[in-house]
């Protein structure tokens, strides 16, 4: 067998992997919401019933993070990209990042997107790697600063004592993924990171690598909180703000399409132990899935087709 025999069969394992956890979790989570199909419609009539004015600053804070996502794009990279279609870029990355497992619609879309810029295959990788790598340290950052500015920020609610036990598949699959990287991916992560360490000697990319980052997970976590404060939900903004973060981080240990069912079980496990009542959670999951994902979704592959078509990709 040829290498590049063994590299195609190696590939396809790994997308029947993904495609099996893909298909698991999302089994898993048609099985909960049949559960608990009282409690889903109980928190579909509280979003039926929220306030207007926060959906509103909700829907400005969605359309935010496509314009945070161009701008740590732009300083990933040396070269200057057209800024409408970079902003343009993301948004379709977007809808498709709810077609395949993993972030690979995203990820597909921006590399098509780079080397028709001019970039090599190469280099809109290694553009696409130190942007996913910020934007995981940016996370953790956030989530530290949160911790030590408001420490009371991780007390659990009465009404979820088994909180602190949610966290235990968070971890247990965290070592785990650490424990699987084999030598190729240790050496890709530290490439990536030198990557990172070659952006800071430019300033201005810094800032806007770094910006755009920190902007795009506070925006994403602003949709919750606006989303939040639409139900009549009276949580404090910081619990919001670390229940998504937490929740943002394990659901990227599972490769499903877009975070569906994962992020979504995981949000709302953890605004319950932010102190959330059951349907209230799932009416802010609802509310923030339908305006980070399903409602963009149609536009989004509109815009798509329409930067295929203008060989934009």
């Amino acid at each position: 067998m040829t290498a590049a025999d063994s590299l195609a069969v190696t590939s396809g394992r790994r997308l029947y992997l993904q495609l099996g956890v893909t298909l698991a979790v999302l089994v898993a989570a048609a099985g909960m919401l049949v559960a608990h199909r009282a409690t889903l419609d109980s928190g579909t009539d509280r979003l039926a019933a929220a306030d207007g004015e926060w959906l509103l600053l909700a829907c400005l804070a969605t359309a935010g993070t496509w314009v945070c996502a161009a701008v740590a794009q732009q300083g990933a990279v040396a070269e200057r990209l057209p800024r409408g279609r970079l902003v343009a870029t993301q948004f379709a990355a977007c809808a498709a990042n709810h077609l395949l497992p993993a972030g690979a619609g995203a990820t597909v879309v921006n590399l098509r997107f780079l080397t028709r810029c001019g970039l090599s295959t190469r280099g809109s990788a290694t553009a696409l790697a130190v942007k996913a790598a910020v934007g995981g340290i940016a996370r953790c950052v956030l989530g530290v600063v949160l911790l030590v500015a408001s420490p009371g920020t991780v007390r659990l609610s009465a009404r979820a004592p088994h909180g602190p036990m949610l966290l235990v598949p968070v971890v247990v699959g965290a070592v785990a993924l650490t424990a699987a990287l084999n030598g190729r991916l240790r050496r890709a992560v530290r490439r990536a990171f030198a990557d990172v360490r070659a952006v800071h000697r430019c300033r201005a990319r810094a800032w806007a690598l770094w910006g755009g980052s920190v902007g795009f997970a506070l925006l994403h976590a602003g949709v919750v909180v606006a989303v939040v404060h639409a139900i009549g939900l009276g949580l404090p903004v910081s619990r919001v703000v670390m229940a998504y973060l937490v929740a943002s981080g394990a659901a990227a240990l599972l490769p499903t399409p877009g975070g569906l069912g994962s992020l979504d079980a995981a949000l709302a496990l953890a605004l319950t132990a932010a102190g959330a009542p059951g349907p209230a959670a799932v009416s802010a999951v609802l509310g923030y899935r339908l305006l980070t994902g399903w409602l963009p979704l149609a536009p989004g592959l509109l815009v798509l087709a329409l930067l295929a078509r203008s060989c934009a990709l």
